[in-house]
């Protein structure tokens, strides 16, 4: 008598404890998050399939969907509206992440605060202090309110719970990975417990038509801890920027189903919290009466926000065979570019034997091509001990041949430096409208833009050398 061949029921069937990925014969290695002894046996589920049911709310022509019940409600805090695209959606679920210590508890209390009213409650549900630590944080920056409610929970089971008690028009969860649910295995943080914490406070944000802001971890390398699912499932992903000595903070959409996404908002952090910028430029400026050399003025764009900012350089004769070349806020590559420029187009010999620092001013870090010009004015500016005129920027990209490029948003840069009192920009060809009473000057190549220095100093340095 023939054997009888196995049925799917009595075939054993493996899951990893830490993701749920499946598979039908036992692995070391979870392919799918990659860890090692996670994958165990479990009876193989049986074949299922969903058959059509009762719908629960009948489909209408697009145009007969009411738009009004996606209308946004404003936090209370205009930077952060102006990321969102105008406040939050009812119903619409934010992940916040940034590195540990940049303030991202201190921004979403302050929130929380300001967004509660008696017809909006707020509810903060933290997950990694007690609610004692809350209460001092809140008192620090005046974040106290009466519809303003804290509960100290790393179980998902009572944060449902606090939601059908108190019924809140706002949720604050500090933080996703802290808080666990007992019907999954795996500790908390982990991939299965991530993904299911955050499904389960997405169902209940559509239904009740509650906002949302979750918390997330980041790796050590920037990127949002968990699975990448978590990502793709909330409606709006904000990355919280900021070097931990600097006063700056910016707030940079990523994804955002309600808004454009190249919106940035700009916050200083303090003693007493934290607080908006709506002009943050004057955080990049030195105000001086007398012009110094070595420095540099440019404007780059922060998603679409024009931000003016001060590059800075420094020359010093070098004590060791190797010269220095430190940076901070800029590219070393590109800062390294722009000496060779200068070197070979700009005809500046003095700056190869000699230690360069060059740095910006407020914690700004700028990356973009358009600073070229203002780091290549700011090296020479340095290198011949010669100031640059007052009330100068310089927007452009320079490329190796030492001719400078066209960059986008010429005329929003103009436009900010202009409203800020300069009065004279270098800038590439055909810049478009210029604001009244600036004078723009169009270069085409680092020998042009040279020519703002002093002649004499220019060729002075031109056969100098180090420690002469």
């Amino acid at each position: 008598m023939a054997a009888r061949t196995k049925s799917a029921k009595d075939r054993p069937s493996y899951r990893c404890t830490e993701c749920g990925w499946q598979t039908a014969k036992w692995l070391g290695r979870c392919p799918e998050c990659q860890a090692w002894g996670t994958v165990e046996e479990y009876g193989a589920p049986a074949v299922r399939t969903t058959a059509a049911g009762r719908v629960s709310t009948s489909a209408l022509p697009i145009a007969q969907v009411d738009g009004r019940q996606a209308t946004a409600r404003t936090t209370g805090v205009a930077e952060l509206d102006r990321v969102l695209g105008g406040g939050l959606v009812p119903g619409a679920v934010v992940l916040l992440a940034g590195e540990p210590g940049v303030g991202k508890s201190t921004l979403l209390l302050d929130v929380a605060a300001k967004a509660a009213s008696e017809q909006h409650r707020t509810l903060y549900v933290t997950g990694e202090e007690s609610a004692s630590q809350v209460r001092l944080r809140a008192d620090r920056i005046d974040a106290l309110s009466d519809h303003l409610y804290l509960a100290a929970e790393t179980d998902l089971s009572a944060v449902l719970g606090h939601l059908d008690e108190v019924k809140p028009s706002l949720l604050i969860l500090d933080s996703v990975q802290t808080v666990a649910s007992p019907e999954i295995d795996g500790a908390p943080g982990g991939m299965a417990q991530v993904r299911e914490v955050a499904g389960a406070l997405i169902r209940a944000s559509k239904e009740r038509g509650m906002s949302t802001l979750l918390v997330g971890h980041v790796t050590k390398d920037g990127a949002i801890a968990g699975p990448r699912l978590l990502e793709h499932l909330v409606d709006v992903v904000l990355h919280f920027e900021g070097d931990r000595h600097a006063r700056l903070r910016l707030v940079r959409g990523v994804k955002n189903r309600y808004g454009a996404t190249d919106e940035v908002g700009c916050f200083e952090l303090h003693d007493e919290g934290i607080t908006g910028l709506a002009d943050p430029s004057g955080l990049f400026l030195t105000r001086r009466d007398v012009a110094v050399p070595g420095t540099c003025l440019t404007v780059t764009l922060e998603g679409r926000r024009p931000l003016v900012a001060e590059v800075q350089a420094l020359t010093v004769d070098s004590q060791i065979p190797s010269p220095r070349r430190t940076t901070s806020g800029l590219e070393t590559s590109r800062v390294s570019m722009m000496l060779a420029v200068l070197e070979q187009r700009g005809r500046i010999s003095a700056l190869g034997k000699r230690d360069i620092y060059s740095a910006t001013v407020g914690g700004v870090k700028l990356s973009e091509p358009a600073a070229d010009l203002a780091i290549a004015l700011a090296l020479a500016s340095a290198a011949s001990d010669t100031p640059l005129p007052k009330n100068l920027v310089a927007i452009g990209e320079v490329g190796l041949a030492g001719e400078v490029r066209r960059v986008t948003g010429v005329q929003r840069r103009l436009a900010e430096a202009h409203r800020l009192g300069f009065t004279h920009a270098l800038v590439p060809g055909d810049p478009g409208k210029v604001p009244a009473g600036m004078k723009v000057t169009e270069v085409a190549n680092v020998g042009d833009a040279l020519r703002v220095l002093p002649q004499g100093r220019r060729a002075s340095r031109k056969t100098e050398e180090p420690g002469e």
